[in-house]
């Protein structure tokens, strides 16, 4: 395996949406992405697996992150958190080398280049953590979200059927995306082009 870039945090981008920093999310930050996740409409939350948007929840979430098994990287405009990414590991179950993305943006940024960023920033650590497979899940009709995976190398690998159901009861289809890391390194290191994957 080649080696690949270790990311350094904070780091600052620019967006249509202004000037973004993106750290880590520690415990100071419970407060802060839980008003975030409380201001998220329950249709974007139904991908992930628990509610984030319950404090109880949140706690579990950066009990977590203290312990390993997740990085989850904030996105911060001026003291407000504007979109979340984080990468899901089990080193224990018999899938250590996969991860799994799970993304949030703020409504008020959506459209400004910050999803983008975010999404960028989170699958190049993703990358950087030696993941040979990485999966996205989403509500079919998040189509601005699957096409943004999708210009990161994603492919959609499942759909299914009736998998979550919102607090009014209908249910909703989830797509599964993947992306193969290893393959796409080793198809890129045949080209002799290393450096796009890593």
């Amino acid at each position: 395996m080649n080696s690949t870039e270790v990311r350094s945090y904070p780091r600052r981008v620019m967006t249509e949406g202004g000037e973004i920093e993106f750290r880590h999310m520690t415990a100071a930050d419970e407060a802060a992405v839980l008003a975030f996740a409380q201001k998220l409409p329950v249709h974007d939350l139904l991908f992930i697996p628990r509610n984030i948007s319950e404090p109880k929840v949140l706690s579990a979430w950066i009990k977590e992150i203290e312990r390993g098994g997740m990085t989850s990287l904030l996105a911060v405009k001026g003291s407000a958190v504007v979109g979340c990414g984080t990468i899901v590991r089990d080193l224990l179950s018999w899938s250590p080398h996969v991860g799994e993305i799970r993304m949030v943006v703020s409504k008020d940024v959506r459209g400004l280049g910050v999803g983008r960023a975010l999404s960028q920033e989170t699958f190049a650590l993703a990358l950087g953590s030696g993941l040979e497979k990485i999966v996205a899940q989403m509500t079919v009709d998040q189509t601005g979200a699957i096409a943004l995976f999708e210009s990161l190398g994603f492919k959609a690998e499942a759909l299914l059927h009736d998998q979550v159901r919102d607090l009014a009861g209908k249910t909703h289809d989830i797509v599964v995306l993947g992306h193969n890391v290893s393959k796409v390194r080793a198809q890129l290191e045949a080209y002799g082009v290393t450096e796009a994957v890593g």
